[in-house]
């Protein structure tokens, strides 16, 4: 394992400083950031030394991030250093660069921070590697031309006055040129794959208008017609007749490249052999569960992972999370993911379902309530708020919450602080919100369901959860994690899986999501009689069930039995209103006309919820 990342910052802020240290490790960065403010504090740790890397503020109140450059390149020249500022203009950074700067990021678009260090490291290594080569140049160019040739690795020199070119010979033999050819560019150009020739003018116009060092790759296409791939790495400097020219290094990779393009190979046929002992064989379970594991979180798709960056990116802070996404989506688990890598991973993580609670008791249960102050309020009740103090409050289903819970709900994001339920003192709430719907709430607030400013509040970072269907990749997967968690719970010994089960299952569009899946694999590792698991096709059929056509049908029958058919359907989906397998749907009709039927017809939908 090597060492971590060892960081200088230059920065007087310490949750900027935490923010780039977790957008690093976010990244893969592993880092140990050590963090100055003062001129003092950062000459200091220059003399002493032991740093891999500088980042610095623009403005400091007491040392700018220009100073804080010429400083550095006196005492460490040879440690990248990256401006990293909220308040950095263009003028400042292109000064920066002249100075003899790395790159610079703006505190905006912390993203970017990754590769650019990244690239700042990978620079500094060929800059130490150019460095190397001088060294032994003036010792023995026998040895350095020896060297060249065991590494396929020339030299080149380039006056941009007047134009002459200087190749070692390993380079002329790169390039399949006699050594006693006199160089132009245009033999470099006539060796160039043709499809990368407009790529190669393009550099070649702009590297002498350029300060910063370069690195390219190109194809060469020889004689003989075979193809050679190139690393081309290059810095100016001042030859010793005062004119400027470019120093730099030619690789041939294609040894390299080929094998990468054999190691692919190699990785696609792992690939096709472990599909093929997936569908044969469970033995390896255990290391497929923890290798697709993210507080979890089962999964490896591009859709999945997407949602993993994003939590990534905002469990640090304490920015409320809005949660969107199908049923079954796993959007609880999202959430949990967000608290455990969170800095309020040691507290509560409390839940609330707003759809399961009925609307009367909503307001007690968020914020509790004194005793006496309703019949049945015997002694006072702590609210799920103070009981997530300092931690997170996981709200579930947040669109069914009723409109006087959502200005209390309001008034607690805006201010931090809320009154319990016959209480006439603020309480402080020192609480992070996590919400979660499957409604559309932008529907909702067009009819009036959902306040636009507690949406506002609520929606400052969306995570989109995707539906099993968008990340077919991770069936296989889930269907492996699920079927040995069921199956030693139910001390049942399942060896293999059916491939007619995985084809159907893979197949299939799970409008329920995991949750549908979760439910189908344990009902079948229940009735499974023997060591191969399958799965009745008649509990995923295709077609629309008949109670859900029956209910369907409902929807067509007089205006007379319009409260009778609306109350079948909350029955047949449970008391569940929106979402694929709601109500709304089963009649036909928007969720948020269903809402607003139920409410003239005064219905009671929470007595239909499945226990």
């Amino acid at each position: 394992m090597s060492a971590p990342l060892r960081i200088l910052h230059l920065e007087h802020d310490p949750a900027d400083a935490e923010l780039v240290r977790s957008c690093l490790e976010s990244g893969g960065l592993d880092c140990t950031l050590t963090r100055v403010e003062t001129e003092a504090e950062f000459t200091a740790s220059l003399e002493y030394g032991g740093y891999d890397l500088i980042l610095a503020d623009c403005a400091l109140p007491s040392l700018d991030g220009l100073s804080a450059l010429r400083i550095a390149l006196r005492l460490r020249p040879r440690i990248p250093f990256l401006l990293v500022s909220g308040t950095l203009d263009e003028e400042t950074a292109i000064e920066a660069l002249k100075i003899g700067a790395t790159d610079y990021v703006s505190k905006t678009r912390l993203p970017r921070l990754v590769p650019s260090v990244q690239r700042a490291l990978r620079e500094a290594v060929e800059r130490a590697e150019l460095a190397r080569t001088a060294q032994s140049l003036s010792r023995s160019e026998v040895y350095l031309a020896e060297a060249q040739r065991l590494s396929h690795t020339g030299s080149f020199a380039w006056d941009f006055a007047s134009g002459e070119i200087y190749w070692s010979p390993e380079t002329f033999r790169i390039f399949g040129y006699d050594p006693e050819t006199r160089i132009t560019i245009d033999h470099v150009i006539r060796r160039t794959h043709p499809d990368d020739l407009a790529f190669l003018r393009e550099a070649l116009e702009r590297i002498p208008r350029e300060q910063a060092n370069f690195e390219l790759e190109h194809r060469l296409l020889m004689p003989d017609g075979s193809t050679k791939h190139l690393r081309v790495v290059g810095r100016r400097a001042v030859n010793a007749a005062g004119r400027t020219e470019l120093l730099g290094a030619v690789s041939d990779i294609t040894e390299r490249r080929r094998g990468e393009a054999e190691l692919q190979q190699a990785l696609e046929e792992i690939r096709k052999l472990r599909d093929i002992l997936f569908k044969e064989n469970l033995a390896l379970r255990e290391e497929v569960a923890k290798a697709s594991m993210f507080e979890e979180i089962v999964g490896e798709s591009p859709a999945l992972r997407a949602v993993l960056a994003r939590v990534a990116k905002v469990a640090p802070t304490d920015s409320t999370v809005l949660i969107t996404g199908e049923t079954g989506t796993g959007k609880e688990l999202v959430a949990r993911a967000i608290h455990k890598r969170s800095n309020r991973a040691a507290r509560a993580f409390i839940t609330v379902n707003c759809a399961a609670t009925p609307a009367t008791l909503i307001a007690s249960e968020l914020f509790g309530h004194e005793k006496g102050v309703f019949t049945g309020a015997l002694q006072r009740r702590l609210g799920r708020f103070e009981l997530a103090e300092g931690g997170t409050l996981f709200l579930d289903e947040v669109g069914e919450l009723p409109a006087e819970t959502q200005i209390a709900l309001l008034r607690v994001l805006q201010e931090r602080e809320f009154d319990r339920l016959g209480g006439s003192q603020p309480i402080r709430a020192d609480v992070r919100v996590i919400a979660a719907t499957n409604r559309d709430l932008e529907s909702s607030i067009a009819t009036g369901l959902f306040r636009k400013d507690l949406f506002y509040r609520l929606n400052v970072f969306p995570i989109q959860t995707p539906a099993l269907r968008e990340r077919r990749e991770d069936i296989p997967t889930l269907i492996d994690y699920f079927v040995h968690r069921y199956a030693r719970k139910a001390g049942r010994k399942i060896r293999t899986i059916e491939p007619r089960t995985l084809e159907l299952l893979s197949a299939y569009s799970w409008p329920g999501n995991i949750r549908e899946l979760q439910n189908i694999i344990e009902r079948s590792v229940i009735v499974c009689e023997s060591d191969v698991f399958s799965v009745d096709p008649s509990w995923i059929s295709r077609e629309t069930p008949p109670a859900t056509q029956a209910i369907a049908s409902a929807a067509k029958r007089p205006a007379g039995a319009e409260r009778a058919e609306i109350e079948a359907a909350l029955a047949a989906s449970g008391g569940r209103v929106s979402g694929p397998s709601g109500a709304a749907v089963l009649l036909n009709m928007p969720a948020s006309t269903l809402e607003s039927k139920i409410r003239t017809l005064k219905i009671n939908k929470f007595r239909f919820k499945s226990e």
